[in-house]
This record gives structure tokens, C-alpha cells and sequence, in this order.
């Protein structure tokens, strides 16, 4: 329940005269009475059911085990809910651990329900369902947070903690929800297959969970197509729903370093020949420079919907740029309107870091910038690489790639999925559109998306509109979406898998 502030001045303000005592006696009565109303509302929440209860209490395991890449163990987690599932009534040959050699701590468990119902022809076999969620969680110091953020505080209609959103909630729901299927013995058409893996807050990691099975186990996760982190929904500051989005692609995260080199000298002698000058007038170029604007199916769904909910202006320019020629006024509002919506249209790419000189009193010998690029979908590193050597026109600025990118394919809107999201979506939340939307951060479904395994954010999860602070301080996630995201969830891959 939304907790409400009331003003008991305002409640026990009376037109008539009394006397101070009387009036003083009277305020506190009436104040009393008001906050035993209150808090019997509040001890009148319904009670959980046991599927709830069940969630809540694996959810609690899974969060105050400590999974920081510093002094954590995705291991010890993956094993927890092993056992969980072990109980829940899996068998052993059923479940995998798998741990890297190298990596003890960095351990992924691999569930996996077989169909039970054959196909009346081969043709119609399917490939199995993937329910993807990743276990570890990044550094929270404890000075820092207002609660321990390795033990999940409930208060006040939120749970608090880190990983309590990211996202070891939708870890725990697969986890409760893949007991439940096997407990009620489901009909399904196709393999229901749960990963719970490491190491997808580290970029770039050495044991990312994803990548490591893609390699080495890849007969454990093949899938037709996989649920993920990267979707959910927003409510408006009262707690109703208002749209629900579902991530289909992502941008590529690559990473250049530009680098101007000079002989130096003594800076009693400066010269127009200057490396940090040189570097600070290609960045000011980039600063002023915007890359294409293409739309990607997932990208023209997001604008189409988003153009019959916005209204004035915003929602004129997001139908103006749906068209054939694209209106380059509207198109210019928009991507200045919000970082996100200029992320969703194009390619960006963004100085990061600068590091210039060697001494106070001598002229630069060398000046670097890092600059971080998010690409879109169905473009290529080299393609950007090229477009930033046009845009610098400076021979003597180097640039240099800084680890390897994955690619990113264009990703299409799977059908089936949509219908069922939709429909699933319409049935829980009544009027509250899906949205297809295309993650400008990144998630494992790179290494999935450009396996073949197409991947999927959605989870039925709805946020505030100050959202979950992941990755920040008293990370925290509403209670009542927890257990939405539950049924939700359970429903969609139930639909998906029978």
C-alpha cells in the first residue's frame, strides 16, 4: 500500500470556539485515532499466498548472499538455489553447476525442464524457452548506505537492498516459478531452461556467465528464444501503471582512445603546435557532431506507440519522424527534447575521460581522450571507427580501439512473444500499452542476440518514476511489483512453453 501523508492539523481544524484545554484534550484524540486508522490499513494488507511466501523467501536468500566481484561468490548463490530447486523437486541430472576452472567464485547453475508432450509431426518441435538472469550484483559499501545492503529490509512498501532490482529479482521469480511448473506438472511443448549466471555487471569480465556457457557448454542454454533483464514498466508517483516495455536489442558498447603526440618543449616557448589544442579542437568537432538517424523495427514501434501517448508537440514529432522523408525540424526537437530519445535515433559517441601533460612548466608531449560510442543496431564498429576519422579531420589524431565490441544484430519482434506479452499485459494491467523498446546501455543478451538466441527484456516489473537507483545508493524495488512480476512472468513463459 502507497503510504499517504496526512496533516492532523488539518483534520482536527474546527470552526467553532473551545477552550485551549478542550481544544489541545480534543487534537490529540482525534490525532490518536487517526494514527491507529492508519496503521490498522496498513496491518490489513492481504496476506501472501504461497507462491508469494515462496518467492519471498528464496528472494531473501538470494539477496543477502554477497555476489561483489571483491569478496562475494556467484558460486555460493548458484548453489543456494540448487538446493532450493533440489527440494522443489529436481533431480540432479537436471541441474548443472558450472564453475570456470580459473574461476571459483564465478559459478552459473543450469536448470532445465524437459517437454513431456510430443508433436504430432516433427515440424512442429520447438526449440526451447531460456529464462536468463544474472546473479551478481556491483560494490555497495556499507558506510555509504542508509541500511545494510546485504540484508533485505522491507519498509515502508519497497524492499531495500543491493540487487534487490538488479537483478536478483527476476532470479528469484525464475527460480519460484520453475518449482512451480514442475510441482504442477505443466504440459510443454518445448524445454523450459533456466540460467542463473555471473559476472554480467563486469565489463569486460574474464568469467562473464553468458559468454563462458556459449563457448564451452552451449548444448545446456541453445534456445529458440530467451526472457531477460532490460524490459518492465513505469508507473506515474501514485503508483499506476502506465506503460509496460518489452527490450528487443541493444547497442554495441565500444570504447576508442584519440591520441595527439608532440615533441614538447619548454613552455617559456609555446607554440601554435600544441597537443592538447590540437586534441581539444577535434573533440569540440565531435561535441557538435550527430551521427545518422536510422530506425530500427524496435525503434519504430517505441516511436509509433510513444506518438499516440505523448500529446502537443512531443507527440507530433514522434509521428514526423516515422515518415518518408523523416521531418528534419521534428527530428531535431526530438533528439534534443531527452538524452534517451537522441540515444534511441542514433549512434552516439561521447568524450569520457582526458589525460594531457607530463609537467606545469613544460608543453604537452602527449594528449589522450577516451571516448565511449554506443552503436546501433546493424552498424559496425568500423563504420563508426570511419565516421569519427571524418568527423576529427586530423590526420595526426590517432585512434585506437579499446577492447572488442559484440556484435549487435538487428533484432526483429518476435511474434509469438509480442501476442503473449500483449495480451498477458492487458489481462493484469487493463489499457497499459507494451512498448517495444531498444536498450541504449547493454545486457548478456549481446552475447545471446549475436549466438542466434534471440533475447528478450520484459518482466512485468514496474518501477516509480525515480526508479530503482541500480547500481546506486539503497537500491530498492516496490513490494508490490515483486510479486506482479511474479505472475507475470510465471503466465509468459507458462503461455510461451505449452
Amino acid at each position: 500500500m502507497k503510504h499517504t501523508s496526512i496533516s492532523t492539523k488539518a483534520v482536527v481544524k474546527f470552526s467553532f470556539k473551545m477552550s485551549d484545554h478542550k481544544k489541545a484534550w480534543t487534537q490529540g484524540i482525534l490525532a490518536s485515532s487517526l494514527l491507529f486508522s492508519i496503521s490498522t490499513v496498513f496491518a490489513q494488507s492481504p496476506p501472501l499466498s504461497p507462491q508469494q511466501s515462496q518467492l519471498r523467501t528464496i528472494y531473501q536468500e538470494l539477496v543477502e548472499i554477497n555476489t561483489t566481484d571483491s569478496v562475494g561468490s556467484c558460486t555460493q548463490a548458484a548453489q543456494a538455489m540448487q538446493q532450493r530447486l533440489k527440494v522443489g523437486g529436481y533431480r540432479d541430472d537436471e541441474m548443472k553447476l558450472i564453475v570456470p576452472p580459473d574461476g571459483p567464485k564465478k559459478g552459473n547453475l543450469v536448470v532445465r525442464l524437459a517437454a513431456n508432450v510430443k508433436p504430432s509431426n516433427s515440424s512442429d518441435t520447438k526449440k526451447p524457452l531460456l529464462l536468463l538472469a544474472h546473479i551478481d550484483v556491483v560494490e555497495a559499501k556499507r558506510e555509504d548506505w542508509l541500511r545494510d545492503p546485504f540484508k533485505l529490509v522491507e519498509e515502508g512498501g519497497f524492499f531495500y537492498a543491493r540487487g534487490a532490482s538488479d537483478d536478483k529479482a527476476m532470479a528469484a521469480i525464475f527460480v519460484a516459478n520453475m518449482i512451480r511448473y514442475k510441482q504442477e506438472k505443466l504440459a510443454l511443448k518445448r524445454d523450459l531452461i533456466l540460467a542463473l549466471t555471473c559476472d554480467e555487471e563486469l565489463v569486460p569480465a574474464q568469467f562473464n556467465g553468458v559468454e563462458y556457457l556459449l563457448k564451452n557448454h552451449r548444448n545446456l542454454i541453445d534456445a529458440e528464444l530467451a526472457l531477460n533483464e532490460g524490459g518492465g514498466g513505469a508507473m506515474d508517483s501514485l503508483g499506476k501503471p502506465l506503460r509496460h516495455s518489452i527490450q528487443a536489442g541493444e547497442k554495441i558498447f565500444q570504447t576508442f582512445q584519440f591520441e595527439v603526440s608532440s615533441s614538447g618543449g619548454h613552455s617559456s616557448q609555446p607554440r601554435k603546435e600544441n597537443a592538447i589544442y590540437r586534441l581539444a579542437a577535434g573533440l569540440g568537432r565531435l561535441a557538435l557532431y550527430d551521427f545518422p538517424f536510422r530506425l530500427t523495427p524496435t525503434t519504430r514501434g517505441f516511436f509509433e506507440t510513444m506518438s499516440k501517448i505523448e500529446t502537443g508537440q512531443l507527440g507530433a514529432d514522434m509521428k514526423a519522424v516515422l515518415g518518408e522523408p523523416v521531418d528534419a525540424l521534428a527530428l531535431a526537437r526530438l533528439s534534443a527534447s531527452t538524452p534517451f530519445y537522441n540515444a534511441t535515433l542514433r549512434t552516439t559517441c561521447v568524450a569520457t575521460m582526458v589525460n594531457a601533460g607530463h609537467a606545469a612548466n613544460a608543453l604537452p608531449q602527449r594528449a589522450q581522450a577516451t571516448v565511449n560510442c554506443r552503436i546501433l543496431p546493424g552498424e559496425t564498429v568500423a563504420q563508426t571507427e570511419a565516421q569519427l576519422n571524418s568527423v576529427l579531420a586530423d590526420p595526426e589524431i590517432k585512434i585506437t580501439r579499446v577492447g572488442v565490441a559484440t556484435v549487435s544484430p538487428v533484432q526483429p519482434l518476435h511474434p509469438e512473444l509480442m501476442k503473449a506479452a500483449s495480451e498477458i499485459t492487458q489481462a493484469m494491467w487493463p489499457g497499459v500499452p507494451l512498448l517495444p523498446t531498444m536498450s541504449v546501455g547493454g545486457t548478456d543478451g549481446r552475447f545471446l542476440n549475436n549466438a542466434g538466441i534471440w533475447t528478450y527484456g520484459v518482466s512485468g516489473i514496474f518501477h516509480y518514476p525515480e526508479g530503482a537507483n541500480a547500481h546506486g545508493l539503497n537500491e530498492r524495488l516496490p513490494v508490490k511489483s515483486l510479486y506482479e512480476g511474479q505472475a507475470f512472468l510465471y503466465a509468459l513463459a507458462k503461455r510461451l512453453a505449452e
